[in-house]
């Protein structure tokens, strides 16, 4: 407590000036990002229209593995939207005082990742331009889908986790794009008007926000825990070695919060840095994420052990063997990435010196994304290239084009977070100006 009142502003108005500060003209090396990643884009999205004209020859998908990187950066994107809806509704729900200067980001994070998740079922697809065959809707071309599919409980999990996200995150800003309105003039007003919705921060008006915005909290908390497990649940259901497993649905979750902590991580120490909020977001703060990520990689290091005990323990001689073959063939190295990265790796964070450390911290949040995208990698690849029949197995690598659309996602999601970070206030203002009122420096 004593180190997060050193560091922090002394009133409201020093809050409101350092954080709408932070929106101030950017430089030339924020602009060089930002045209960085719309090349990374473009690239990307040139390579996907390369795809759809020439087909899906051009990808490295082939028998017998049928899912390939793009349904691995599918699952990865899902998983990195846990976080924000863990900071910012259930430790609301909580009442943790070190979401509050994060939750901005996170939320803004959750929103970007579910619709670059979105993309890529499209992607794999092929013809995209029947993308509307597999919406599960009544219709008269006889394709009736089968609701009972994991595939459509993805896309209703997916888009209702997009809509509430997106709702939530929203509903969050709407004091602050008041504040950017009435401080703004010509066309930056107006825009900023029309989308405050006529915010005047009347006692009615904030009475109504916060039984709102507590209900939306409490209805998007029990959507962190469906929507990766559904998502968990297009494996789960099938008989596929590896695959078929009553874990997967709590082991997914807190690997997907694991990532999305990490994410968190590599992307606000950058920011706060870049925007001078090194007073709101505190190595406190980012303390308590690395804290949290112990739990989390314990957690996912537990499923991994009880994955080999489930898979002895039956004693299916195809489970036993394929989870053999993970450890020990062809995908050796990429599972022991993930185990280091994932388990080893956010151990490092029981020493004080290390999580208060922001290099630290930053390499650290680094690894555990690499681990968790492997993660993915081995559980997709690993059990659709070693079945049930030896002479269909087979191994599996990515083509340059699957790994260009991969590049163009991950640069997609840092433009869109750059505008992010300079169009909207980062850090919630009067979020900020409530912690200083509860610990009486107003």
């Amino acid at each position: 407590m004593k180190d997060w009142q050193a560091s922090t502003p002394k009133s409201y108005s020093e809050v409101q000036e350092m954080i709408l500060g932070a929106l101030s003209p950017p430089g030339r090396s924020y602009w060089g990002a930002v045209i960085l990643c719309l090349f990374g884009l473009l690239y990307g999205a040139s390579c996907w229209a390369y795809q759809i004209l020439t087909g899906m020859g051009v990808a490295g998908i082939n028998h017998p593995v049928n899912w390939g990187i793009y349904l691995v950066n599918f699952v990865f994107w899902v998983g990195i939207a846990h976080s924000g809806t863990l900071i910012s509704a259930i430790l609301y729900l909580l009442r943790a005082r070190w979401r509050t200067s994060i939750a901005r980001a996170a939320e803004a994070m959750t929103v970007f990742a579910v619709m670059i998740a979105g993309l890529f079922p499209f992607i794999h697809l092929g013809r995209v331009w029947i993308f509307y065959w597999i919406i599960p809707y009544p219709n008269q071309r006889d394709l009736w889908p089968n609701f009972q599919s994991p595939l459509v409980f993805d896309f209703l999990a997916i888009s209702t986790y997009l809509t509430v996200s997106s709702m939530f995150w929203y509903m969050g800003m709407l004091p602050d794009l008041a504040a950017l309105r009435d401080q703004s003039t010509g066309l930056k007003r107006r825009i900023y008007g029309i989308f405050s919705l006529g915010w005047q921060g009347t006692h009615i008006q904030w009475r109504h926000y916060g039984t709102a915005y507590l209900l939306f909290a409490a209805f998007a908390t029990p959507l962190v825990i469906s929507v990766h497990s559904v998502v968990s649940w297009d494996f789960a259901l099938s008989i596929v070695p590896g695959w078929h497993s009553t874990i997967f649905a709590p082991y997914f979750v807190a690997g997907a919060i694991h990532s999305g902590l990490a994410m968190v991580l590599t992307l606000l120490i950058p920011m706060r840095g870049l925007l001078g909020l090194q007073p709101l977001i505190n190595v406190g703060t980012l303390e308590s994420i690395a804290k949290t990520m112990v739990l989390t990689g314990l957690i996912v290091g537990y499923s991994y052990g009880v994955e080999y005990f489930m898979a002895w323990y039956s004693g299916n001689m195809f489970e036993w063997d394929t989870f053999i073959w993970r450890a020990f063939g062809h995908y050796a190295p990429q599972f022991w990435v993930m185990v280091v990265c994932n388990v080893a790796g956010p151990l490092l964070f029981l020493i004080k010196a290390i999580r208060t450390n922001l290099i630290w911290l930053f390499a650290v949040g680094i690894i555990v994304n690499i681990g968790m995208w492997y993660e993915r990698f081995v559980i997709i690849v690993g059990s659709m290239s070693h079945e049930y029949v030896p002479h269909a197995w087979g191994v599996y690598s990515p083509s340059w084009v699957e790994l260009s659309i991969m590049l163009g996602s991950f640069s997609m999601f840092l433009f869109l977070f750059l505008l992010f970070c300079k169009f909207v206030p980062p850090v919630s203002v009067f979020e900020m100006k409530e912690h200083l009122w509860t610990h009486g420096k107003a």
